[in-house]
């Protein structure tokens, strides 16, 4: 081996650490890949892009979702569902709505990131309209009703009768100013 690959010289210790670097560079993109294809991690697949036929009558079997609200450290909105959980007909349409407030004394731009639990369950749930999709502006002071419109695909799993659906709220304000996505 020659003698600057060697782990013990001065340029090979910075080989590794520009590798490592690298790598560690690397795992976010990787994983977010990795849990949309896996469906690890309860990521959702986004907006509903099939065909809803509101004539398909909703299936007898009932599925029960909770909703839960939070915040990152860096974001102290008051932030909640309006109903924590809710009983409907696999294929059924709903609507419901989850209430913000900036309690901040200047405007903040914030995201909504989701996770369902089960996570097999993400590929069945889906969200036709929700506040997840879009950055979301508050004034100082300012409230509001966030939408969330979804439907539990018929083709869920029989041992699946409960899902969790949870909101993370985070501050993206400096991010959103700086033009990023």
């Amino acid at each position: 081996m020659k003698s600057w690959l060697k782990p013990t010289s001065p340029t090979g210790l910075i080989l590794i650490v520009v590798v490592m670097f690298g790598f560690g560079f690397a795992l976010v993109p990787l994983y977010d890949v990795f849990c949309e294809v896996t469906g690890l991690n309860g990521k959702t697949k986004g907006a509903y892009q099939g065909e809803v036929n509101a004539q398909a009558a909703p299936s007898e079997r009932t599925i029960t979702v909770q909703f839960i609200a939070n915040r990152n450290e860096n974001l102290s909105w008051d932030f909640a569902p309006e109903e924590e959980e809710i009983k409907l007909s696999v294929g059924e349409r709903k609507q419901t709505h989850f209430s913000v407030s900036n309690t901040y004394d200047k405007a903040v731009v914030a995201q909504a990131i989701p996770s369902v639990s089960p996570p097999q369950a993400a590929d069945y749930l889906n969200k036709i309209e929700c506040f997840c999709f879009q950055k979301q502006p508050l004034a100082a002071g300012e409230a509001k009703q966030f939408p969330l419109v979804f439907f539990i695909d018929p083709a869920l799993p029989e041992d699946i009768s409960k899902l969790t659906l949870s909101y993370t709220l985070f501050d993206i304000s400096e991010r959103d100013a700086s033009g990023g996505d």
